[in-house]
């Protein structure tokens, strides 16, 4: 882990440039065990749990349990990376067509199983619609604690406070 994230640093000198993080992501091989203390699971809600922070960016561990989902959100022009570690998710990209009223494409449906990476993302939608649990590894450029949301049911967007599961693998 330090490696990686001392490869991420220098990343952040050059303003993450697309093709080498994801390069660095992609042959990243970090071991369960390095990941173990950040390996958290609740039954309610998918976990984000920090690994690293700066200012410039920060790293993720985030589980997710058997039919746990990230609603449709955006990532404010954030470069923002995620690789499945083990198991499978559906990806759902999307972009606006008009804000008010609110309505979004649906760009693409994506079946990603472990080893694949996406990013950098703007508006997505994240599902774990399968029995197995899934964790994936997440490098955000640029740190934010809240988002946009994307509710198609009232057609709004809403601003969501982000907080972590865990930090440094204490649960807070």
């Amino acid at each position: 882990m330090n490696s990686f994230i001392k490869s991420l640093k220098s990343f952040a000198k050059k303003d993450f440039p697309t093709n080498e993080v994801s390069t660095l992501i992609l042959k990243s091989q970090l071991s369960n065990k390095s990941l173990a203390k950040y390996s958290h699971f609740n039954k309610k809600t998918y976990t984000r749990n920090m690994i690293y922070k700066d200012t410039n960016f920060e790293v993720l561990l985030i589980c997710w349990s058997a039919g746990q989902m990230a609603p449709i959100h955006g990532h404010e022009g954030e470069k923002c990376w995620f690789k499945i570690l083990s198991g499978a998710l559906q990806i759902y990209n999307y972009k606006i067509e008009s804000i008010k009223p609110l309505k979004l494409k649906q760009l693409e449906k994506i079946n990603a199983s472990a080893g694949y990476l996406d990013g950098p993302a703007d508006i997505h939608a994240i599902n774990n619609c399968y029995k197995e649990p899934v964790t994936t590894l997440h490098v955000y450029a640029k740190p934010y604690d809240s988002c946009d949301i994307y509710d198609l049911k009232s057609n709004k967007i809403k601003r969501l406070k982000m907080n972590y599961y865990s930090i440094d693998g204490k649960i807070c």
